[in-house]
């Protein structure tokens, strides 16, 4: 099982947990979310879909060679009692043969516009870095506007569109480790 655990200074990156189903709900759920994650996923409808799906994911986390894996993002914890979550990130394979590493995070609506998106991300890629990953991707929609923002204020470099993911039309950002500026957190 994942068992990572990072950290930054306002957020706390877990791994999931059948738990958090009610949580993640509310971000997977929430259309305002979910438009951006097809055809990877879809919207989830209820709690108990939810809960379906973190299994899944806690199974495909048991195949996934490290830094790859998904994590629940956290308030960091106060006054010893975890925080809420507020978001989610991930850093997968892309298809089609998994050659590539994709980043990806979703914010819930409630904490959106607070800079968690980029600094659970940012926390994530240096890790993966810290490893030996050698580049990351950050794949959206072409009008995903914020989530090309986000890839922005991370200091990934625009390197344009293709439909070689997902077979879609996407923008694709890409990161290595030296193209990181000295901090991307807010």
């Amino acid at each position: 099982m994942q068992s990572t655990v990072l950290t930054s200074r306002r957020l706390r990156l877990r791994p999931w947990s059948v738990d958090d189903a009610e949580a993640a709900a509310r971000i997977f759920g929430a259309g305002e979310v979910a438009k951006w994650l097809t055809p990877a996923m879809s919207r989830v409808p209820d709690v108990a879909a939810m809960r379906s799906v973190l299994e899944a994911w806690l199974a495909e986390v048991e195949r996934l060679v490290p830094p790859l894996g998904r994590w629940a993002v956290e308030m960091a914890p106060a006054n010893g009692e975890p925080g809420p979550v507020v978001g989610a990130v991930a850093l997968l394979p892309l298809p089609p043969g998994g050659e590539d590493a994709e980043i990806a995070w979703q914010t819930g609506p409630e904490f959106q516009g607070h800079g968690y998106a980029t600094e659970a991300a940012d926390t994530l890629i240096r890790w993966a870095f810290s490893v030996g990953l050698p580049e990351v991707f950050a794949v959206s929609r072409p009008a995903n506007l914020a989530g090309a923002r986000v890839a922005e204020r991370l200091g990934m470099e625009w390197v344009g569109q293709t439909a070689k993911y997902y077979g879609l039309n996407l923008a694709v950002h890409r990161a290595r480790p030296g193209d990181l500026p000295p901090a991307a957190i807010p």
